[in-house]
């Protein structure tokens, strides 16, 4: 999604008269599309702040902007290291500048519901927003026709992006809803795949399944995160399914696409998280033989819910339980 929104943001800079520079040093304008879904990520935006001090001392003329997912709290911090902030707009009107000739990443919604405990989406993109589905489809074929787009010979490889893509449902017409959207881009002519992220486990439905295993062009493949193999760490995350659902809902997946690659995401550390609970998840890791996973160690996000709850797992457990699961999906 930061990708697709920074490609967005390409095209309107070329409207305000801007070129790409081929390296900061040459910039007169540095935009920095910030991300706040783990602390990691937030790290290396202030990381970058030396070096831009840097440059506007050689180039007094530079202007740095900082966009994208932005705590209050960092915001607060962070207005003085930059000439200004963008607020983070609906970019669904405008067009991207691809920067892979062989695939486009296309928004269908933006925000979300959800509410995890540990997540901060809902607070810097807001809730869920679903895009028109006429538009999701234009942009499709734009991307997809190697005449009129901006890809020499058209993308070979459609990603449909929302943080919560599953909940989606037409502004326009609610009768479409995610399985429906995705068998009408599955029909626009052309020789390309189709790929989705993220879905939530809790809105993964038998149509959807019918869907991707009967789409010729939806490619055989899924990250279904789920975050946490024991139910009382599912409960604190807000995360509304016990691990039995979300391991029949594997099986039911699995029965009508046998060859389907899976990959997951999980949080290790997550607060109160017991080496008896994460030994759960561990077992489920043995059962269910994902092809990728996703580790994440457990960051507090300021504005969250778990933020009030006790960061009580040490960084050394954190890397050693990442360290385990990353082991499990390796050596599967």
């Amino acid at each position: 999604m930061n990708k697709a929104d920074s490609e967005r943001m390409a095209t309107l800079l070329e409207k305000k008269g801007y070129k790409l520079a081929s390296r900061e040093t040459e910039a007169d304008l540095i935009l920095v599309n910030m991300c706040s879904v783990r602390q990691p990520a937030v790290d290396r935006v202030y990381g970058k702040i030396k070096n831009l001090t840097r440059l506007k001392d050689k180039k007094p003329g530079l202007k740095t902007v900082l966009t994208g997912c932005i705590l209050k709290s960092d915001k607060k911090k962070l207005k003085e290291k930059f000439d200004e902030i963008w607020q983070s707009k609906d970019f669904f009107e405008c067009l991207p500048k691809y920067q892979n000739k062989n695939q486009a990443f296309v928004p269908i919604s933006n925000g979300c519901n959800n509410l995890c405990t540990y997540c901060v989406v809902p607070f810097v993109r807001g809730p869920l927003t679903c895009r028109d589905h006429r538009e999701i489809l234009k942009e499709v074929k734009r991307a997809v026709n190697p005449i009129r787009n901006a890809i020499s010979n058209g993308a070979r490889e459609i990603w449909l992006l929302g943080q919560n893509v599953n909940d989606y449902h037409s502004p326009t017409n609610s009768s479409i809803n995610f399985p429906k959207l995705l068998q009408m881009v599955n029909n626009i002519p052309g020789q390309f795949s189709i790929r989705f992220t993220s879905p939530h486990p809790k809105d993964f439905s038998d149509e959807l399944i019918e869907v991707m295993a009967n789409a010729k062009k939806i490619a055989k493949y899924l990250n279904l995160p789920v975050q946490s193999g024991d139910n009382q760490i599912l409960k604190k995350m807000n995360r509304p399914y016990t691990v039995e659902q979300y391991k029949n809902l594997i099986k039911k997946i699995r029965q009508k696409m046998p060859k389907i690659n899976l990959s997951t995401d999980v949080i290790v550390g997550f607060p109160g998280e017991t080496k008896k609970q994460f030994e759960k998840t561990v077992k489920l890791f043995k059962e269910l033989k994902f092809n990728i996973a996703y580790i994440a160690k457990y960051s507090p996000r300021p504005g969250t819910a778990a933020y009030q709850m006790k960061d009580n797992v040490p960084l050394t457990e954190k890397k050693k339980r990442e360290k385990i699961l990353l082991n499990l999906v390796k050596h599967r």
